[in-house]
């Protein structure tokens, strides 16, 4: 490969490693989304029949 050609597949490697990054990361606040969602509603639903203090 020439120069050229070895510079732009690092490039593409990086360029690839920043998307699966940011994939990951954006993965790990759909889950965190997720576990709050449940808590939070389950917290809600836990104290719906209770009757007040």
């Amino acid at each position: 490969m020439s120069e050229k050609e070895d510079r732009l597949a690092r490039e593409r490697e990086e360029i690839a490693a920043c998307i699966a990054s940011f994939k990951a990361t954006q993965q790990k606040f759909e889950r965190e989304r997720h576990e709050y969602y449940a808590k939070t509603l389950a917290n809600a639903w836990s104290g719906f029949g209770r009757s007040p203090v």
